[in-house]
């Protein structure tokens, strides 16, 4: 196993103009980030009537890879056809808010983000400003039942919210040659449309998410094109002013936009950079991939499914391997990045047995480790053959270094390139047992013994006087 270079903790801070047309200081900044960079794992939920569709169509399957949530654009329905399709199969039962609620805290997530609208243009909430939505078809606010059963495991709530939308009748897809559409290269079939009928429901909609839920800790928007986006596209400017007016506090993700000073390099999901100024949002979104290094001196969190679809399917049985999972959480977090981690539940809300187990296996391992992960920064290390690191600081000018131990010695001792090794404590998380350190020229040497204490990962905690400092 190999780890890159990481930045040391604590990252440098710009200012932010807030809605009020001041500027967010840098202890604002950091005071505002301060729960999200703490967290470090998040669970992701991808559900709506295209759940219900479950990646067929006309008894056939769509494919057994790839985003099922886009069903309507990969076999290019109209709107009235997909509505008509999917609606009778989206029949959520009760309570399944809380059992997503229960699992993300069984894992250890501290926050839930759930798509209150997706691509396909309908709502989970009582909309007010629309009849594509579950307050009009099914006669339940699904939004606030999720709101509240998230809250009540002490978790925090955020809103994926599409900004493009393939059900209403104003949206210019014409505009866009990037941006997905079911009817895209066909012309308006209810004749010409003025986007900024299209633009002003969307801030309606956004308004009522913000107004009638209370507390809302993360908006993460999606998503933009380089030849349509930003304030030309959505107003993203008044849209993100209008959020932060009712919830100053809150964080959002930078895909309002699609340029190089908010952290994109071009359309791919990987086509990301270390580069954001503020005012397009607080964190980057690298998607189904970890960067390699890192991203250096901005706040991001990786997007990324269990198998390979966002929306279920029941053809796709791709799916990561318990170790897999957890390694990604280790790996980020010693990166100093978040884990934002989805599961596609079926038509009834019921999450798939397979990503309940392996939310499950996350849990167990996060209860014994969460502290080498929760509130940790990127490790100072430019390389570890046997596994990861992270770093917290302590009181006093002290540090703690927490190893994750992928490929456990075989001859019982763990080299670590620390070149101020003296005074230092090691102790096994899984026991609290002390272990013997020895200190040479340029590294440490700790007593590990043969045998793993888990076979995915094991933690070692490294107490120092002072901060850590690498062997070159």
């Amino acid at each position: 196993m190999v780890m890159t270079r990481r930045v040391a903790i604590g990252l440098p801070v710009l200012l932010l103009a807030d809605s009020l047309g001041g500027a967010e200081t840098a202890d604002q900044r950091n005071a505002r980030m301060r729960w999200w960079r703490e967290a470090r794992f998040g669970m992701f939920v991808h559900w709506g009537l295209y759940s219900g569709l479950a990646g067929t169509w006309e008894g056939k399957p769509v494919g057994d890879r790839g985003g099922m949530e886009w069903i309507q654009d990969r076999v290019k329905a109209d709107t009235e056809t997909y509505a008509k399709r999917a609606i009778p199969l989206f029949q959520p039962k009760p309570g399944f808010a809380r059992e997503w609620a229960r699992l993300a805290k069984e894992a250890g997530c501290r926050y839930v983000v759930v798509t209150s609208k997706h691509h396909d243009g309908f709502a989970l909430h009582d909309s007010k400003v629309s009849d594509f939505d579950a307050g009009s078809v099914l006669g339940r606010d699904l939004i606030r039942e999720i709101v509240d059963a998230v809250r009540a495991e002490g978790l925090r709530i955020g809103f994926y919210h599409s900004v493009i939308d393939w059900h209403h009748d104003q949206y210019e897809y014409a505009r866009s040659k990037q941006l997905p559409h079911p009817l895209k290269g066909r012309p308006y079939p209810n004749g010409a449309r003025d986007h900024a009928k299209y633009v002003e429901y969307l801030h309606a909609q956004v308004n009522e998410l913000v107004s009638g839920y209370g507390p809302v800790d993360i908006l993460w928007w999606d998503y933009s094109a380089q030849d349509f986006q930003g304030q030309e596209a959505w107003r993203a400017f008044d849209l993100m002013d209008r959020v932060r007016a009712k919830h100053p506090a809150i964080v959002m993700n930078n895909r309002l936009f699609r340029i190089p000073e908010a952290g994109f390099t071009g359309m791919g999901t990987d086509a990301v950079s270390a580069r954001l100024d503020p005012k397009y949002g607080d964190f980057i979104t690298p998607e189904q991939h970890i960067p390699a290094t890192g991203m250096p001196g901005v706040d991001w969190e990786t997007c990324m499914t269990m198998n390979t679809t966002w929306g279920y399917s029941e053809h796709d049985h791709a799916w990561k391997s318990d170790e897999t999972l957890i390694r990604n959480l280790i790996d980020i977090a010693s990166k100093g990045g978040n884990y934002l981690l989805n599961i596609g539940p079926k038509s009834d809300g019921s999450a798939p047995a397979e990503s309940v187990k392996a939310m499950q296996a996350i849990g167990a391992w996060m209860k014994v480790n969460g502290e080498a992960v929760y509130a940790t920064a990127a490790g100072p290390f430019e390389k570890l053959d046997w596994g990861r690191c992270t770093q917290k600081q302590l009181r006093n000018g002290k540090s703690r270094l927490y190893l994750h131990v992928f490929d456990w010695p075989k001859d019982g001792r763990l080299v670590v390139p620390l070149a101020n090794g003296a005074g230092v404590r090691a102790r096994l998380m899984a026991s609290g047992k002390s272990l013997p350190v020895q200190a040479t020229a340029g590294q440490i040497s700790i007593a590990v013994g043969v045998q793993a204490p888990d076979r995915i990962a094991s933690v070692i905690a490294l107490d120092l006087d002072g901060p850590p400092s690498v062997a070159r």
